[in-house]
């Protein structure tokens, strides 16, 4: 390996370790070597493998070289271009690895429609398939087809895979109604600050489960003869902790009730799913959820999990950085009225179709058109809530909205430790952002965005907001590592190229 490929690499694992918020010490640890090690890799100054290459990468959750893949690795944005014309949002990330995980529930033959083919999908499918279940690609890829085994090797697992996702959490609600022991290891995903698992232990032992954290993995032991005797009140009202009792009630007979649960648009579509497996759930789309139970499930089912939402303001935010007028097809609009109020309140010009149904026959779809706008900050500040609230995974998407706007926002993300942090990236693109405190920022804008080259954020929705401002910034910019967008987002370069974006997908090595 010649010395100017080594200094490359080298700084390719530097820019990655510093967005991880490690410490050269830290890394070390991580690889079982010492910090001199690591400082004269980082440096260029020592051969390394590839197979080390491959263990930093995966220490870091960043992809430093590709082999053998044809994914993107670094993006280059020419800016300052406007969109047109329209572009349909894909089915939901979130519904689509819940159902992935619910399918466990189920001995017969599960066929999901239109699943989105992103990298969080490809680590789940990775950890069905190590322990033993079938999952094919049908009609041209664009279905998939899951047939578990009658046993579940779960000795096997693809720890590597299930460490770089955090939906295998939901791995535990299924689990426990197939084997007295096992374990799964630590969640990874996006580096959003800790983020306890203490909801989920309180909400599962109602049905017997014991976890224990111990070595990098949950040990959970399950005692049997133990079901919920009263209604189960979730001490956290998240998505993933409401799906996980969700799918532990699915085949506990008798009616389980869920309080505080989350209405979000991924537990719906998990329980209409639910629902196509023979388990009855009432109120679904409240706070209060009562699950009727069936011992055994086994059927033939045909699923097609609706649009994400998520998307859909990502593809907005697109259209208002760029000063573009856009028309966003299949935008499910339960999930998006609030931020479609906030947006509104500050001036923008748009328009919404007739409501239409997604193919599951339930979740309400529009066709939305988005205008060039003056916009102006909003009089209160941008904060999340549970739905029916503005989403969570929407408030970064606002902090570049609000760098078009005039005026000051602030913005006050509660729910992660280091999100808000994460956002101050704009401001090397020319955004004025301060920092607060780990969960506020205050944008000033409007803002004359200008290119930058950077490595992506590590969080999702983030490394998006990022790769939106260098889409309206004259000039060329560079975005560099971006699998973490990839988790999310299926071929999201390509498809903002046909409306008009000028994005090349590149690789150094």
């Amino acid at each position: 390996m010649s010395d100017d490929y080594l200094v490359r690499i080298g700084r390719l694992i530097r820019d990655a370790r510093q967005h991880r918020g490690w410490t050269q010490a830290q890394l070390a640890e991580a690889l079982g070597t010492s910090q001199s090690a690591v400082n004269r890799i980082e440096r260029g100054n020592q051969n390394i493998s590839l197979e080390m290459i491959a263990r930093i990468g995966e220490a870091l959750d960043s992809e430093i070289v590709s082999l053998g893949y044809a994914g993107p690795m670094h993006l280059r944005v020419v800016g300052g271009r406007r969109l047109s014309g329209a572009i349909d949002v894909k089915t939901s990330k979130n519904a689509c690895v819940a159902l992935l995980c619910a399918t466990l529930l189920n001995a017969g033959r599960t066929t999901l429609r239109r699943v989105a083919r992103i990298e969080e999908v490809y680590r789940i499918l990775e950890v069905l398939n190590s322990i033993g279940v079938r999952t094919r690609w049908i009609n041209d890829g664009n279905d998939l087809e899951i047939v578990p085994p009658a046993e579940l090797d779960l000795a096997s697992m693809d720890t590597a895979a299930a460490r770089r996702t955090r939906s295998v959490i939901m791995f535990l609600g299924p689990l426990l109604h197939r084997t007295d022991r096992f374990r799964i290891p630590y969640a990874g995903g996006c580096d959003l600050g800790t983020r306890t698992v203490q909801p989920h232990m309180n909400a599962l032992r109602h049905f017997g489960l014991d976890i224990t954290a111990t070595d990098g993995s949950y040990h959970a032991e399950v005692e049997r003869g133990i079901s919920p005797k009263r209604a189960i009140v979730l001490t956290e009202r998240g998505d993933t902790v409401t799906e996980n009792a969700l799918l532990a009630a699915a085949r506990y007979e008798g009616a389980t009730v869920i309080r505080n649960a989350s209405s979000n648009y991924m537990v719906q579509d998990l329980c209409f799913f639910l629902e196509e497996l023979g388990v009855k759930v009432e109120g679904i789309g409240t706070t209060t959820l009562t699950v009727h139970g069936v011992a055994e499930i086994d059927r033939d089912v045909d699923y097609a999990p609706s649009e994400d939402p998520v998307e859909a303001m990502s593809l907005l935010a697109a259209a208002v950085v760029t000063e573009s007028e856009l028309t966003i097809r299949r935008v499910p609009i339960e999930f998006m009225e609030i931020e479609l109020a906030v947006l509104e309140e500050m001036g923008l010009d748009h328009e919404l179709t007739p409501e239409y149904r997604a193919d599951n026959g339930r979740t309400r779809l529009v066709d939305l058109t988005v205008r060039p706008s003056k916009l102006s900050s909003p009089i209160d500040k941008i904060h999340p809530m549970p739905f029916p609230g503005l989403n969570i995974d929407n408030v970064p998407f606002f902090a570049a909205i609000a760098a078009t706007a005039q005026g000051s926002t602030l913005i006050h993300d509660w729910v992660y430790d280091n999100r808000a942090i994460y956002l101050t990236e704009l401001t090397r693109l020319g955004a004025q952002i301060k920092l607060l405190d780990p969960h506020r920022v205050l944008v000033e804008g409007p803002t004359r965005w200008r290119a930058a080259e950077m490595m992506c954020p590590p969080a999702l929705r983030p490394a998006v907001v990022v790769l939106l401002a260098m889409m309206a910034a004259e000039g060329t910019s560079v975005l560099r590592n971006v699998y973490v967008i990839n988790r999310g987002y299926e071929d999201l370069a390509e498809r903002l190229n046909t409306i008009g974006a000028q994005i090349e997908i590149f690789r150094d090595i």
